[in-house]
């Protein structure tokens, strides 16, 4: 299983830096995004002026799975704050890391460096 970051997401649909290799990694199948970045992906369109047709159909396109946020995974993320707050991560990049950590075995996708220092997580940088 592949766990989507935003970031990853975002860098696909804006056709940024390791944009092939989360498609790539994307197409294989068994890719998932939390719903809570599955919303950072939604807010981050429409930041950038889309429309809602033209969200819904950005998002439909994707090879994601999204998964509903569960009050086991609240728990989690509260717990990663202490080993993630040195690094910046946010609320949402906890809730990646979170989903990730329900799955034994499962590798998060990600653009942000910062989590190459999370030694308890497969990460994959896409850029």
């Amino acid at each position: 299983m592949k766990v989507f970051d935003a970031s990853a997401v975002l860098a696909l649909v804006f056709a940024e830096t390791g944009a092939s290799e989360a498609e790539q990694l994307m197409e294989a199948g068994d890719a998932v995004i939390s719903s809570v970045n599955h919303a950072e992906v939604v807010a981050r369109l429409f930041d950038r002026g889309m429309q809602a047709s033209e969200v819904r159909a950005i998002c439909e396109s994707l090879q994601l799975q999204v998964l509903p946020f569960t009050a086991g995974q609240a728990q989690a993320s509260g717990r990663l704050r202490p080993v993630t707050r040195t690094l910046g991560l946010s609320l949402g990049d906890r809730c990646c890391l979170a989903l990730a950590q329900e799955h034994t075995g499962a590798m998060v996708v990600t653009a942000d460096r910062a989590w190459q220092a999370l030694q308890a997580f497969q990460v994959r940088l896409i850029r």
